[in-house]
């Protein structure tokens, strides 16, 4: 146990292939360096909020960054878990995922990314799997919502492959032109479903208070 105020740590997640877990100070470098390496193609920018444009010093440096801020800001009714996804031993990207009022509305979003070199390998819809899992089955979720820029075909095949249905788009402005932004959102009945990941949970008992819940309303 890293923190017995903090029991967050001890949360781990766990499918065939990868380990999910809020990262310690070494995961959080090892992330940065993987954020170094690169996450997309230069040429594209699949971000509302373009951090990867950053020289890649700056890239890092924000990486642990926003990761100390979304820990410092939990709050019950607003937090944002960010999880490091290990593969074959090594750290290859982050799965997060966001409750606002999540007590009352039962309603997660997502959001992540994955090391460049990690990419293709069906990974990316396991760690959604497995967030899904802690969302649904874990939290008592009844929706779970996600958003990519429309040219995201890998995001989208993710989506759909676990049950997503669209739910109107927004738009934005990234490297100075408007770009589309599809909505989807996937309910406990479809996850249920659509759900092939086998996903095992642990530590989730002590961190319910910080989701704003307790034992009866999670399950």
């Amino acid at each position: 146990m890293v923190s017995s105020h903090w029991p967050l740590f001890d949360l781990r997640l766990s499918t065939p292939r990868l380990r999910l877990r809020v990262p310690t100070l070494e995961d959080l470098d090892a992330l940065a360096d993987v954020a170094v390496d690169g996450v997309h193609d230069p040429d594209v920018q699949p971000f509302a909020m373009p951090w990867t444009d950053a020289p890649p010093i700056e890239r890092a440096r924000g990486t642990l960054q926003y990761h100390w801020s979304q820990w410092a800001a939990w709050k019950p009714s607003a937090w944002v878990l960010n999880l490091v996804v290990e593969f074959d031993g090594t750290i290859v990207g982050t799965q997060g995922m966001t409750g606002k009022d999540f007590a009352v509305l039962r309603e997660v979003s997502t959001g992540s990314w994955l090391g460049r070199r990690y990419q293709g390998q069906g990974i990316g819809t396991e760690m959604r799997a497995a967030v899904l899992h802690l969302a649904f089955a874990g939290l008592g979720a009844e929706h779970a919502v996600s958003a990519a820029f429309a040219d995201n075909a890998a995001s989208f095949a993710v989506s759909r492959k676990l049950g997503y249905e669209d739910n109107g788009i927004d738009r934005y402005v990234v490297r100075g032109r408007p770009v589309v932004c599809r909505r989807l959102r996937l309910d406990c009945a479809r996850w249920q479903a659509r759900r092939t990941v086998p996903v095992t949970v642990d530590g989730l008992a002590p961190c319910l208070p910080l989701f704003g819940l307790d034992d009866a309303d999670a399950s």
